[in-house]
């Protein structure tokens, strides 16, 4: 959730405009029940690109409000291979279960959401509170960002979690399910 995803000339067009709506919702939610909340901020390595520390694309987008209860700093497209070690903190504060939101999409998230359920954590999706970009494909087509998100949510659902809506979360949280 970085300021570098706000320049359509970086990654071009997004689908999704209610992800931080969304994505504020769930903050707002998991603080409300006194859930731990983890942002995960990609510092680039690569020349140029705008989400390398000190960048102003590397800053989070105004959604991204308080002090979370972890930062996890990386430069893949995990959140567990990212410092500090994400794996450890939540087995440490006994988390079973994550719930992913961010960007992008079929990007981070996915990977993130992926590597979780292969290390047996509980894993929830957020479908409504990510969003992505059209993506060439190399056949010189483009790929939507619709349609990308509607394969994250087929890739991911069943296999390595459960894909939801925000409000249904956020329902689930309040009711003592998630």
């Amino acid at each position: 959730m970085q300021k570098a995803f706000e320049d359509s000339a970086f990654l071009g067009l997004r689908n999704n405009p209610d992800c931080e709506r969304n994505v504020s919702a769930l903050i707002d939610a998991w603080r409300e029940q006194g859930q731990p909340v983890v942002f995960v901020r990609h510092d680039s390595s690569e020349e140029g690109s705008p989400l390398q520390p000190g960048c102003p694309g590397n800053a989070f987008k105004d959604v991204i409000e308080g002090e979370p209860d972890l930062l996890v700093t990386k430069n893949v497209n995990s959140a567990f291979h990212g410092e500090p070690d994400l794996e450890r903190w939540l087995r440490t504060n006994e988390v079973e279960g994550i719930l992913v939101c961010g960007i992008q999409t079929n990007m981070c998230c996915e990977t993130t959401a992926r590597v979780g359920a292969n290390l047996g954590f509980e894993m929830s999706f957020a479908i409504d509170a990510t969003h992505t970009f059209d993506l060439p494909d190399r056949d010189g087509g483009t790929i939507s960002a619709d349609e990308l998100a509607r394969v994250t949510a087929a890739n991911l659902d069943f296999d390595f979690g459960r894909v939801v809506s925000a409000a249904e979360a956020v329902a689930e949280l309040r009711a003592g399910v998630a």
